[in-house]
């Protein structure tokens, strides 16, 4: 417990920092570190890393998606890196077929996963950052996954009496749920005071709400979702970078899905 909370007194103003004050272009290499690292975790815990050229592929897919949107590419640009990443994987399976280290579909499903799928995702960070009011809009998926985390442990913790009501995470609780979604709807009416009172900003507290209940949701899903993996896999994080929080997927996994859905919330009916 000292280990995350000296881990997360550092690492906080850090990220602060990214969102808040410092240009798009800092939160563009943020995301693309944390999709590097992303996809060289999931390839490795996944068993897909029978050719380790995998790591390759993946990781210069993973770093390269963030930064096409930071750079405002045509789509196309999107389908050429795509198309490459799934030419070379499945050029590495003909050539390894029947061998001792050969590469199966899964394997290379999961590279395009990590390499691509999550960093797309991910990279929705940078899209909300970019945006008119973007290091205010930026802040939504991190206050929804990271309220929604402390919320569902401390209520889990103090509350939680009727566990295991999800087999993918047996600790997870009833309660911890509850909390959770309870615990980002404060979170946003608090974000909401912060920004009508204290920045003069109009701001909707019915669309606020709307993005509590459907961002906690996603939030939650996107940790039991790689829970599932980890359980798939036998495995209980998926890496040691982070000193007291495993790897980066095991920190950013929520936020996997919490950033798409935000990003398109915010699109379709801005808040503010």
């Amino acid at each position: 417990m000292k280990t995350r909370i000296v881990v997360a007194a550092i690492a906080i103003p850090f990220i602060l920092a990214v969102l808040l004050w410092l240009p798009p272009v800092f939160m563009t290499g943020f995301v693309a570190l944390m999709t590097g690292f992303i996809a060289y975790e999931l390839i490795r815990a996944s068993g897909a890393d029978s050719c380790k050229r995998n790591f390759i592929y993946g990781i210069i897919s993973a770093v390269l998606v963030p930064v096409m949107v930071y750079l405002e590419l045509d789509r196309i640009y999107f389908h050429v890196v795509l198309y490459l990443l799934c030419a070379a994987m499945f050029a590495e399976a003909v050539f390894a077929y029947g061998r001792e280290k050969s590469i199966k579909f899964f394997d290379i499903l999961t590279v395009i996963f990590g390499g691509y799928l999550i960093p797309c995702a991910l990279s929705c960070l940078v899209n909300l950052k970019m945006r008119e009011l973007g290091h205010l809009y930026v802040l939504l998926p991190f206050l929804c996954t990271f309220v929604s985390d402390s919320g569902a442990y401390f209520a889990g913790v103090f509350l939680g009496k009727h566990r295991g009501i999800v087999k993918v995470s047996p600790n997870k609780s009833a309660e911890g749920f509850v909390g959770s979604i309870v615990s980002l709807i404060i979170g946003m009416i608090i974000y909401g005071l912060v920004l009508r009172y204290a920045l003069n900003i109009p701001v909707s507290f019915t669309i606020l709400l709307l993005y509590a209940i459907i961002g906690n949701v996603m939030t939650q899903l996107g940790d039991l979702a790689f829970s599932l993996i980890k359980r798939e896999h036998g495995i209980k994080d998926y890496g040691n970078l982070i000193p007291g929080h495993g790897g980066m997927l095991d920190r950013f996994d929520s936020m996997i899905f919490a950033a798409p859905v935000i990003y398109i919330l915010v699109t379709l009916v801005p808040a503010f």
